[in-house]
């Protein structure tokens, strides 16, 4: 197997001088580091303005079917994720350009995405909508795939619990803040649009300038066969079992985490008894009191687990929590358990999300398809958002309410969390 080519203007990993718990030494790669959560702010703040705001859409064009039509429009564009990212990380890393391999399908990315935001808020149909949301899922995840794969080459081994530490900061900030700026924008929701594709691309340019690639033209291209086609979905989990156990547990998570997530301004509705303006109200309100449970987890658990140089157990905790987070609900159906919940299940996610990634770079099948492999592994975060939303509208449906919700939430979740347990990598 040849090399990994390196796609970034400083020194490969193996070169960087590094031991984890120091200063990052290399000029370029703290740059790197500093740059990361802006990054990783522009999908998730994407995705999650769409689900904000088409919740709000979907309501006011077919408050009769609001459920099943938000299921749908979350399908669609999961549908979109899950086709994108496997594809655009074998173009990738197959792709030589004075720019490097990753830089130009960010680009692309970014400016699509940015176009299917502006038009989303212009939607004043389901249909519309499903179509220029699935065109910003599609411009981000072209975005966001590449943008992965700087990590495994880029970051050496033992500052990924670092890195992912601060990719993960970004990302849920966005989760954060997402919600907080579609509460601001609410009944001016494509001025709301407006602002979070211009935040996103101007975050992502910024990116790509203070961190450009290396002319990468002379480097050796992995052959594109059929079987590369084929596989472009696929890994053997008999020859890469940790792959998969971190694939299944990601999935289950992320599983249960979008059961909720997806229908939480229904669920201040529905479950809990407040109003539309009420709701609407609360969600900023979950998003800023569970900030401080999340930065405490997310900057505890990255840096703690380059210093024991372990990342399992981290991940293990992370998941646990967020099955705990759903038991509150069940116990109280208030806005005091809606918000305990929120607590809990950020610093479980912040947990997870911290060290997560860096423990999926150590299992990666093949250093010279890094892009197409964590676009395979990025399946389980985006597929469950397809599945999740449908399994949740079929459970809310059966049982006339979202009580049953909840407990199912907790055993997927913990599920996830103890797929980790069969990992052989530490």
């Amino acid at each position: 197997m040849a090399p990994a080519t390196s796609t970034d203007a400083s020194p490969p990993p193996s070169q960087v001088p590094s031991a984890a718990g120091r200063p990052i030494a290399d000029r370029s790669l703290r740059r790197l580091f500093l740059s990361a959560p802006f990054a990783h702010v522009c999908p998730q703040l994407c995705f999650g303005s769409v689900g904000y705001f088409a919740a709000l859409q979907v309501q006011s064009m077919d408050p009769a079917h609001k459920v099943q039509q938000l299921a749908l429009v979350n399908a669609v564009v999961a549908t979109v994720s899950v086709l994108t990212q496997p594809v655009v990380g074998v173009l990738s890393d197959r792709t030589r350009t004075r720019f490097g391999a990753r830089t130009p399908w960010m680009l692309a990315g970014a400016l699509l995405g940015f176009l299917g935001l502006i038009t989303a808020g212009l939607s004043t149909s389901v249909a519309t909508l499903l179509m220029t949301a699935s065109i910003a899922y599609l411009g981000f995840n072209t975005f966001g795939g590449p943008l992965t794969a700087i990590q495994p080459d880029r970051v050496p081994v033992d500052h990924r619990g670092r890195y992912s530490t601060l990719a993960g900061l970004g990302t849920v900030i966005a989760a954060i803040l997402g919600p907080v700026i579609g509460a601001i924008f609410a009944t001016r929701i494509p001025l709301g649009y407006t602002v979070i594709a211009t935040i996103t691309l101007v975050f992502s340019l910024g990116f790509l300038i203070a961190n450009p690639d290396a002319d990468n033209r002379n480097s050796s291209r992995p052959p594109l066969s059929v079987t590369t086609v084929l596989q472009m979905f696929w890994i053997n989990p008999r020859r890469h079992p940790d792959f998969f156990w971190v694939f299944l547990g990601r999935f289950l998570i992320c599983g249960g985490y979008y059961m909720v997530l997806t229908y939480q301004l229904y669920i201040a509705q529905d479950y809990v008894g407040l109003t539309l303006t009420e709701a609407t109200q609360l969600t900023p309100i979950l998003s800023l009191v569970s900030l401080p449970g999340f930065l405490l987890a997310l900057g505890i658990a990255g840096p703690l687990s380059d210093r024991i140089g372990r990342r399992k157990p981290i991940v293990l905790a992370g998941g646990i929590i967020i099955a705990a987070s759903a038991l509150l609900p069940i116990w109280a159906p208030t806005v005091g358990g809606l918000i305990g919940s929120t607590v809990v299940l950020t610093i479980g996610f912040g947990t997870f999300l911290a060290v997560d990634q860096a423990l999926v770079t150590q299992v990666l099948p093949d250093a010279d398809s890094a892009a197409k492999d964590l676009g395979i592994i990025n399946i389980a975060s985006t597929l469950p958002s397809t599945f999740a939303p449908m399994a949740a509208a079929a459970i809310v449906t059966a049982s006339h309410g979202y009580g049953t919700l909840y407990p199912v939430v907790a055993f997927v979740a913990g599920l996830g969390a103890l797929a980790i347990l069969p990992v052989k990598t530490r």
